[in-house]
């Protein structure tokens, strides 16, 4: 019987364990640029089976929050360079999140003041993270409207996704990438039907809003090899104000298309991002999303995410519902969670009030259980 902590082979990546630390904003790279502390932070964590790096910003444009890190400038690589030295001189994999935000930002982090981008000029109702310029600390604010990107903007938004792909993994050291599809971000703004109000060729129906999130997909594929790219996607979060009518087979039509890519891993936000599992106003079938991927010739590992605890994880893989199981909070308070799991030992409980900006403090000074 497979376990939890049986190694597999996701594309290209071989991975020791069947864990992996899910992709967390913590807003502690001022400036946009990785640093020391965060070298530390995710070589901690290095005994994941695989470490996904928190959203990172593929261009200026795609920035929605402060002091987020990005992929697009020299000195970001360089910083991002130490921290995969640092990962894997600790015997760790690591990936880095792709991340356009869309509409979801706010027009002091965009480039010149402007406005974000959306599909369609309609606003997210939700809220971004800034620095206040009085007080110097961060604080959250509602997302400024959005204008609509002209179609004939969208190669350009393809190629930096390439360009960022390319440049994580030959510069930057990172054992591969995935693509932000999910949580209402910018591709999950187009595949959305809440968000997405074109009439184009990238608008209307399945296969139009379909489109960007695909070629973003295959340009990053070709970029570095589609068994080191992975995708995340959320068929039915309301994180960022984001819906769709009719999500099965919204999302039975995209896994069908990235089948053919060779991707490394799908990963899939199974309900509310940080929220519920089950959401009764949105019914989603996970069993026929991962059986439409199969059926379609999909060979990549299977991620699962959301609310998953110890027993929770053993029975995904032990059943053949997940190949990989990730954890986002638990990996905040608890560097060495793999040892935690595999010995069933208790786990530090964490500290909501400093996920969000601030220095080592509830980043990198929860204990290790050998410590304690």
């Amino acid at each position: 019987m497979t376990s939890l902590f049986d190694p597999i082979q996701a594309g290209e990546l071989r991975l020791p364990n069947r864990i992996a630390m899910a992709p967390l904003t913590r807003n502690r790279a001022p400036q946009a640029l990785p640093n020391d502390i965060m070298v530390t932070y995710y070589a901690q964590r290095a005994s994941a089976g695989l470490l996904i790096s928190e959203g990172t910003a593929i261009s200026h444009q795609g920035q929605g929050y402060a002091h987020v890190p990005g992929l697009y400038g020299s000195e970001q690589l360089d910083g991002w360079k130490r921290v995969t030295d640092a990962v894997h001189k600790a015997g760790g994999r690591i990936v880095t999140q792709l991340w356009h935000v869309g509409r979801v930002s706010h027009t002091s982090l965009q480039p010149e003041g402007q406005a974000p981008v959306g599909p369609s000029p309609v606003a997210a109702k939700s809220k971004t993270y800034v620095i206040n310029e009085d007080s110097g600390k961060g604080q959250f604010v509602p997302t400024s409207a959005p204008r609509a990107l002209a179609q004939q903007e969208l190669p350009a938004i393809v190629h930096s996704f390439a360009v960022a792909a390319r440049n994580a993994v030959e510069t930057a050291g990172f054992d591969g990438v995935e693509l932000h599809g999910a949580n209402g971000y910018l591709l999950d703004q187009f595949l959305k039907t809440g968000a997405n109000q074109r009439d184009d060729d990238y608008g209307g129906s399945i296969e139009n809003r379909a489109r960007l999130l695909l070629e973003c997909t295959r340009a990053a594929a070709d970029a570095v090899g589609g068994g080191r790219v992975g995708i995340r996607l959320s068929p039915v979060t309301p994180a960022n104000d984001i819906a769709d009518a009719d999500p099965q087979p919204l999302f039975e039509y995209v896994v069908r298309q990235l089948a053919p890519l060779g991707l490394a891993y799908i990963h899939i936000i199974e309900g509310s991002t940080g929220g519920p599992r089950e959401l009764p106003d949105r019914p989603f079938d996970y069993a026929a999303l991962k059986s439409a991927y199969r059926e379609a010739g999909g060979q990549g590992a299977w991620m699962v995410n959301n609310g998953y605890d110890r027993d929770m994880a053993l029975r995904a893989v032990e059943s053949g519902h997940a190949d990989i199981v990730a954890f986002g909070k638990a990996f905040i308070s608890n560097p060495d969670l793999v040892h935690r799991l595999r010995d069933d030992l208790p786990l530090n409980p964490w500290n909501s009030s400093l996920f969000y900006g601030g220095g080592a403090e509830g980043y990198t000074d929860y204990p290790f259980a050998r410590q304690a």
